[in-house]
């Protein structure tokens, strides 16, 4: 079964400062923390840190559970990319059959908009992992809003 979801953060922060934000590796940190840690190769601080071919992997990356358990891992892989807009992952992954993320950078009224939108397809345990991806995608909203000022 594929699923889809739709997540938007309004953060107080001009466009600019949200996407260096959402491309840097810190930023994804906070935001998945401490529930969970993906790696990144030595030395790569944001997305860009690495030369960006569309549709080939930037970097392997391991989703560490609590920042330590090797729960599964990512070829993080951009099919599309507009710098300081957006960008869409579409990254081979372990517990997936699909993986897609779109993540855009909306100016509003308030500052920025940030918009995550996913569609995925689990190998195995579609509901439960689908409930984890939601709820991972809720607290990293918290997080955001939390982090971000």
């Amino acid at each position: 079964m594929i699923y889809h979801y739709t997540y938007e953060s309004r953060v107080p922060v001009s466009p600019q400062v949200a996407w260096d934000w959402i491309t840097s590796v810190d930023g994804i940190s906070k935001e998945m923390s401490p529930l969970l840690r993906m790696t990144a190769p030595k030395g790569v601080k944001k997305i860009t840190d690495v030369e960006v071919t569309l549709g080939r992997p930037l970097f392997k990356s391991f989703l560490l559970l609590f920042g330590v358990i090797p729960v599964d891992y990512s070829h993080v892989t951009l099919i599309k990319f507009d710098d300081g807009l957006s960008f869409t992952e579409s990254s081979k992954m372990g517990s997936m059959k699909l993986w897609k993320h779109r993540r855009e950078v909306i100016e509003s009224e308030s500052g920025g908009l940030i918009r995550d939108i996913l569609e995925f397809e689990p190998v195995f345990a579609s509901n439960a992992v689908a409930w984890c991806v939601n709820f991972l995608f809720k607290h990293r909203g918290r997080r955001l809003r939390r982090f971000i000022q």
